[in-house]
């Protein structure tokens, strides 16, 4: 059973406890350049990272069309660690779909993460039956097939793990946060974190 948290919750409650061990967060980070457009709308410094995206798009059987010309409004992410410029995603059950099992699955070897690979595809293996229900009639821009909002959403969360680093930022951290308590997935992290942000 998906919980019935609030939009954000998680994110606030992992943002209270990181800021009580001394680390400020912001919430709700955007950049000029991660925006509705995906891929088809990052500049030429990050050719790399739109071709491992490209690949990824047409795995998850994305619809172009709708990208190449649609909007630019910025995404919004979880929280920005803004002295170092790391992004930080805390990531509930939707997450760990069949299809963000697909983009893993897809990033290049060499790919510079702030988060283990391998814990995210075993985390996607357990969860994805209960995660590709979440939503799962929600229709999504681009995405056409079953999972329409299940897909676009990994599609979104590889465009800010493969991007950010493109476009000279840190590694994107990830952190699992299945059971929506974002409070208790800060400390289990935490030293992970510190090393990251050099603190």
């Amino acid at each position: 059973m998906v919980s019935s948290m609030a939009r954000g919750d998680t994110e606030l409650a992992f943002k209270a406890a990181a800021a009580a061990d001394g680390i400020e967060l912001t919430q709700s980070y955007s950049f000029t350049w991660m925006t509705e457009q995906g891929h088809f709308g990052l500049p030429p410094e990050a050719a790399d990272a739109v071709r491992s995206l490209h690949d990824i798009f047409l795995a998850l059987e994305g619809d172009a069309a709708p990208y190449a010309a649609g909007r630019s409004n910025v995404l919004r992410g979880d929280l920005l660690h803004k002295p170092t410029g790391t992004i930080i995603e805390v990531d509930e059950l939707q997450h760990f779909s069949s299809w963000r099992l697909i983009t893993l699955d897809a990033y290049p070897p060499d790919a510079a993460l702030g988060f283990d690979r391998d814990e995210y595809i075993d985390l996607c293996r357990r969860n994805a039956v209960r995660a590709d229900k979440y939503r799962a009639s929600k229709l999504a821009k681009g995405f056409p097939n079953p999972g329409s909002r299940t897909r676009q959403r990994a599609y979104y969360d590889s465009l800010r793990d493969l991007a950010a680093s493109a476009m000279g930022l840190p590694p994107v951290i990830r952190v699992p946060a299945i059971d929506d308590d974002g409070a208790e997935a800060y400390p289990r992290h935490r030293d992970r974190i510190a090393r990251a942000l050099s603190i």
